[in-house]
């Protein structure tokens, strides 16, 4: 539990919670993500950000760009996978209801705040989905006007 009128910053309250979980784990287990961070303890992202900044800092955990955060060094044990990353997963689904017909071609597709609240996830995570998207054919973007589902010719093949 945090203690928001006590005298600690609460990104070291968060750091030592999860400086207390990591401590049975492995070499290599993936630490939350600062997502995972920002939506159990209920918190903004620069607040998880400087919470594993600390155990960074003290050796517990290293990084990987792109991948999250691992428990040890960098070289001490292989990581373990970490699940899909969200955006493709959102992806995937959007995908998956194109396919379906829940989207149907030259037709909008739900708009970035709409997704945002679907998934409960950050803008920033819902435009690369949508980029993903765009990039595999599944979708276009007319400036101004929003994200279109392709036509059935521009899918990519299965």
């Amino acid at each position: 539990m945090l203690d928001y009128d006590g005298d600690t910053h609460i990104y070291l309250q968060i750091a030592d919670i999860i400086r207390r979980r990591v401590a049975g784990l492995s070499s290599g287990h993936p630490v939350p993500s600062e997502a995972d961070i920002q939506q159990e303890f209920g918190v903004a992202r620069t607040t998880a950000r400087r919470a594993i900044h600390v155990l960074r800092e003290e050796g517990l955990v290293y990084t990987v760009q792109g991948e999250g955060a691992f428990v040890g060094t960098p070289d001490e044990a292989p990581r373990k996978k970490r699940k899909v990353p969200l955006y493709q997963q959102i992806a995937s689904d959007i995908a998956e209801q194109i396919k379906s017909g829940e989207f149907s071609p030259r037709r909008p597709i739900p708009g970035e705040a709409a997704l945002v609240g679907q998934y409960g996830v950050a803008r920033e995570t819902v435009r690369r989905a949508m980029a993903l998207l765009r990039e595999q054919g599944w979708i276009y973007t007319v400036a101004q006007r929003g994200s279109y589902v392709s036509p059935k010719e521009s899918w990519p093949q299965a």
